[in-house]
């Protein structure tokens, strides 16, 4: 498997983002979220009143994302959580009469990464479970964000917001899965010469391919097999079937 340095270096600034959850009801919603966090990128956690951290059932549902958990930060207030940050952003599923317009994280994720790669700390706000951010949390914020789902269905657990957020910022950041990738052994000039002297040989052999009347035969089956891009582990494969053909006596030699 590649590695891609370029892209570690790219998303370092990552650790400027931090997300807050606030009087987080349940600790395997902590859990979750770390695991979300870690998959994107983010390491900063900071929780306003958990109602129960630390926390076995969160240490489990982190899935190995144990190291965020160890780190989170535990504060009494959104004060505390939002100290030293530039951006805030105040996640909402419900429609609010407030002055900031309302975005999606999509929208906001050019502005978030300008924000972070200048190096700025900004903030991911989330609210409890079942109701979400108060008004008085909203008003610290200078951002505000909604995801956009089904308006006849629109629920989204804790540590599903977090993620849909965390990675339309890793997407607009680097969109680039390319270490993910095998390495190609492609097939040298040298084996697909021998591989198309030795089709065309048993083409011959078994009467498909007429010597005295080729026509265009050999030329497009030239074309399609160089089409394909071959690997050499793949060129072997043909050889050993063609191999395999002329050494059996399913197909009658073509008369002289």
């Amino acid at each position: 498997m590649n590695t891609n340095p370029s892209s570690n270096s790219a998303l370092s600034c990552l650790s400027r983002i931090r997300v807050v959850l606030s009087h987080t009801s349940h600790p395997g919603n902590i859990g979750s979220t770390a695991r979300a966090m870690k998959t994107m990128g983010i390491s900063q956690l900071y929780l306003i009143n958990p109602k129960e951290f630390p926390s076995e059932t969160a240490t489990a549902l982190a899935s190995n994302a144990d190291d965020v958990l160890d780190t989170a930060i535990v504060v009494s207030s959104m004060e505390e959580a939002l100290a030293g940050t530039t951006l805030q952003i105040a996640l909402t599923a419900r429609r609010r009469e407030l002055a900031h317009p309302l975005q999606t994280p999509r929208q906001l994720a050019p502005e978030i990464i300008q924000s972070i790669q200048a190096g700025h700390d900004i903030a991911l706000v989330f609210g409890t479970e079942m109701s979400g951010l108060t008004i008085d949390e909203v008003l610290l914020c200078n951002r505000m964000a909604t995801i956009p789902t089904n308006p006849d269905y629109s629920s989204l657990n804790l540590a599903q917001a977090v993620q849909v957020f965390a990675y339309e910022i890793h997407a607009t950041l680097l969109d680039d899965v390319s270490h993910l990738a095998q390495e190609r052994d492609s097939a040298t000039h040298d084996a697909m010469e021998h591989f198309f002297t030795h089709l065309e040989e048993t083409l011959s052999t078994i009467g498909f391919l007429k010597p005295d009347a080729p026509k265009r035969l050999m030329p497009r089956m030239r074309r399609m097999f160089t089409r394909a891009n071959l690997e050499r582990e793949e060129v072997d494969i043909l050889r050993g079937w063609l191999r395999a053909t002329t050494t059996t006596d399913r197909w009658p030699k073509p008369p002289k």
